[in-house]
């Protein structure tokens, strides 16, 4: 294994953790700024009051992307765990 493949699998596996982590990082980010703005128009500064709605967007995201999410994990790691054997006998 040289180290343009390890270089490959390198930056496989940080594109599909973008990919599944874009959604939730984005939801998570839209509700909170919703919160946020709720919170300056009606002077309302409760903590507890950003927290709630995120879980809840997180957990309907998670509920609706989380079978693509899994199916994509899984098959990374199993293309990964099939390329094993030409990886150690590749030269080099």
């Amino acid at each position: 294994m040289n180290d343009t493949t390890v270089l490959h699998l390198a930056s496989q596996a940080l594109v599909l953790i973008a990919e599944l982590a874009g959604p939730v990082l984005v939801v998570s980010l839209v509700v909170g700024l919703v919160v946020s703005l709720f919170q300056a128009v009606t002077s309302i500064q409760e903590f507890t009051l950003t927290f709630l709605p995120k879980v809840v967007a997180i957990g309907v995201v998670l509920l609706i992307c989380g079978h693509w999410m899994l199916n994509d994990a899984v098959t990374y790691t199993e293309q990964l765990y099939r390329s094993i054997p030409n990886m150690v006998n590749a030269p080099g």
